[in-house]
């Protein structure tokens, strides 16, 4: 298609229009720009002479001088018989209802707009009913939102009427595309086991959500606005009726899991750690059985208890693999930065790239991931202000990641549970940092301190993975998916971290700490750092460096 544009009357503001066009070219039209100020004659007569399928005009000046130019315009229109094309408006808030009046534009676009709102635009999206523009699974969504990515936050308030309400309202600002119920503790352990729920733990840590219905009335008040998807905290025991459950009554989206949390490992259940690793396994293979891609939320569990990164890369590239052994094809790989607290952005970027590596090492034919970062929870600090610089902060080192989905956290978590309103506005903020950062963005590559450490963290990574294979029980089939070589690597302290101190399961016996912004392990009794092949010797576990 051809799209023409132009500053018209006196206006000499351009940048509207041109990024207009830009954004067309990139969506493989041809564009013709006749500049600023471009007088009403000039318009016409270039639309006579080069055809174009689409006219866009920007108008930036005051309402009362565009009431007068747009009815101008109109009446050229008409008077040369240009009705027929299709005709497109960039203006101040202010100007669009006077623009509404003359019945001349099929799109008008304003400050309040987003290139989201654009590309749907020339995609031929906008004319389309709001529950077909808004895909209902996951990587079509994906696709269909590039080069902006998915955003995804977290909703749940202690009282269920208050949490229906609010995602009416969330689904209403189209500024989400996936909500993320997280239902109360007492839900999440003991759903299917009603006798077993503490009544003081009602509404803890997010909305209590009771029966099925509960679920079916969240989704149906969800169908409104951008349709958003709707995914939930998985439970921490009885994970397979879970997942029926959630399947059949919000279309979960995907399903995020750990491979050995949710158990006595952090206290979140009482399942002993073999049995949690062989249900949480049952549970990736049936989402994988059925067609619903699966986020292991396995690496950042390490960081948040201070294990240090080489861990949490390790985990990182075994957690994809065991989903890609269970048969997952579309792998959600979330990437949590700020983690652990004091972890600077150069380091972080490069402890993620490093993870991004190994993970995207097994992508093939029959498994591939996404990429979603995060900012950390603990990163934020109880002013709600500092919060909003903290979520912004976050998101824009972590869009030099390309990620396809941003798990956005709202600002006011550290002091309270975000309301529907503190959503959107969270929502808002990392929005406009991501349209600043899609203009252009380093290659965090590019840094030698960033690169370096990268490739320092994927050798000590592998020395690590090694060792875990070498615990594996002489009878199994895959050294990496077999729960028993888990169980052997907590207890015997190659994966450990310095808050599981007098676990059940796990020696706590690993000391870290954070040396010019990265996570380390250190000699116990020296205090200085030390690599994984040192760190693994003193457990008795000889694993050979790789060669550089």
């Amino acid at each position: 298609m051809k799209y023409l544009g132009a500053a018209i009357g006196n206006c000499v503001h351009v940048a509207g229009v041109l990024g207009f066009l830009d954004l067309a070219e990139q969506e493989g039209h041809e564009t013709i720009f006749l500049g600023p100020a471009t007088p009403i004659e000039r318009l016409i007569e270039a639309v006579k002479e080069h055809d174009p399928d689409v006219v866009g005009v920007s108008y930036r000046l005051t309402v009362e001088s565009a009431e007068r130019l747009l009815r101008e315009l109109k009446s050229a229109v008409e008077e040369a018989g240009l009705q027929h094309k299709r005709w497109v408006l960039g203006c101040t808030a202010p100007i669009r209802p006077v623009a509404e009046k003359t019945g001349l534009f099929e799109q008008i676009f304003t400050g309040f707009s987003t290139r989201e709102d654009v590309v749907d635009y020339l995609r031929g999206r906008t004319s389309m009913p709001a529950e077909e523009r808004n895909p209902q699974d996951l990587m079509t969504r994906i696709v269909v939102k590039s080069p902006v990515p998915v955003l995804r936050h977290h909703f749940g308030l202690p009282s269920l009427e208050e949490t229906v309400e609010g995602v009416a309202k969330i689904a209403e600002s189209g500024v989400l595309d996936v909500i993320s119920l997280g239902p109360d503790q007492n839900a999440q352990a003991s759903f299917f086991r009603p006798d077993e729920m503490r009544p003081y733990l009602e509404g803890d840590g997010g909305v209590p959500i009771r029966s099925p219905e509960d679920l079916r009335r969240i989704y149906e008040v969800s169908r409104r606005g951008n349709y958003p998807l709707l995914r939930c905290y998985s439970g921490t025991r009885d994970l397979l009726k879970w997942a029926r459950m959630l399947k059949e009554t919000i279309n979960n989206a995907w399903c995020a899991t750990p491979l050995m949390w949710y158990s006595v490992l952090d206290g979140r259940s009482d399942r002993p750690l073999l049995d949690a690793i062989t249900e949480n396994q049952e549970n990736h293979r049936w989402h994988a059985r059925h067609g619903i891609p699966v986020e292991f939320n396995e690496p950042h569990h390490w960081s948040l208890r201070s294990a240090h990164d080489t861990i949490a890369v390790a985990m990182a590239y075994l957690s994809a693999y065991n989903a890609k052994a269970a048969g997952v094809r579309h792998y959600v790989a979330q990437y949590m930065l700020n983690t652990p607290l004091g972890t600077s952005p150069q380091m972080d970027l490069a402890k993620m790239l490093a993870k991004i590596e190994l993970v995207e090492s097994l992508h093939d034919h029959t498994f591939t991931s996404v990429r979603q970062i995060r900012p950390g929870l603990f990163s934020y600090p109880p002013d709600l202000d500092m919060g909003k610089g903290q979520l912004a902060a976050s998101v824009h080192t972590g869009m030099m990641l390309r990620p396809h989905i941003v798990h956005v956290v709202g600002f006011c978590e550290a002091d309270h549970a975000a309301t529907a309103e503190e959503v959107i506005e969270s929502c808002r903020i990392a929005r406009r940092v991501i349209h600043d950062c899609l203009q252009g963005l380093p290659d965090p590559l590019h840094d030698p301190v960033v690169r370096a450490r990268k490739d320092e963290l994927v050798r000590e990574a592998r020395v690590l993975i090694r060792a875990i294979a070498s615990l594996a029980p002489e009878d199994a089939r895959d050294p990496l998916t077999d729960p028993r070589t888990y169980v052997r690597a907590v207890e015997t302290g190659v994966l450990d971290a310095p808050h599981l101190r007098d676990n059940p399961v796990a020696r706590g016996e690993l000391r870290t700490r954070m040396i010019d912004g990265a996570c380390r392990a250190i000699d116990p009794d020296t205090g200085q750092p030390i690599d994984e092949a040192t760190r693994l010797r003193s457990l008795g576990i000889t694993v050979e460096p790789i060669a550089v």
